[in-house]
């Protein structure tokens, strides 16, 4: 599933990407180390597993070009030059 356009805008700083992963990345620590909570592991895991995914290997790398159509340019012969 691939990111939204305003979640990739949010997401854009590396950042805020590292801390949901360390976030991640700790819970998981947490429910296998002290809890052993086996559903909660899964769940973890797999919220790590698919924020890994989609934050390194699948996030654009460039932001988006909303304006793929070049600016005008004056007319040949009608460019103005200032004195």
């Amino acid at each position: 599933m691939a990111l939204k356009e305003n979640e990739v805008s949010w997401f854009r700083p590396l950042w805020r990407r590292v801390a949901v992963v360390v976030f991640l990345c700790i819970w998981l620590g947490w429910e296998v180390f002290y809890t052993g909570e086996q559903l909660w592991m899964i769940l973890v895991g797999a919220a790590l597993a698919y924020s890994l995914y989609n934050f390194f290997y699948a996030f654009p790398k460039e932001e988006p070009n909303h304006e793929q159509i070049p600016p005008p340019r004056a007319p040949d012969g009608d460019e103005r030059q200032d004195p």
